[in-house]
């Protein structure tokens, strides 16, 4: 499979089951902070986490398969740059304490959804 095809599949894929997932934090927590992008980041840290573990450690998957899921899916899944967009519009709005609290727990939480993701992997491997 042509790897910009797979990349884009997984992309479009991923990006649409972001749209979906925040806009149902939104609907039930409201706009107040940004939960959906919150929850889409951990739970794509946990993703590629175990995507990692199990394609590129444990099963060695061809590279159209790392392309597709990782790059593709949870690339378009995780928004990074939606992140710092919302924690700078936080900032610019006084919202001093919850950019910092934002900030700190994504970064935190992600960092330990990896963890949990790879520990996954290796379990289901």
């Amino acid at each position: 499979m042509n790897q910009m095809l797979a990349v884009a599949i997984g992309g479009a894929v991923g990006a649409m089951g972001r749209y979906w997932i925040v806009g149902l934090a939104t609907q039930w927590f409201g706009k107040g902070f940004p939960y959906g992008t919150m929850l889409v980041n951990v739970a794509g840290s946990v993703l590629i986490g175990v995507l990692y573990s199990l394609i590129v450690q444990h099963l060695k998957l061809e590279p159209h398969w790392q392309a597709v899921l990782m790059t593709g899916f949870t690339g378009a899944f995780t928004t990074f740059s939606t992140f710092a967009l919302e924690s700078l519009n936080l900032f610019q709005s006084g919202r001093t304490t919850a950019a910092l609290v934002y900030i700190v727990l994504s970064v935190i939480c992600c960092l330990a959804a990896v963890a949990v993701g790879i520990w996954l992997g290796k379990q289901l491997a």
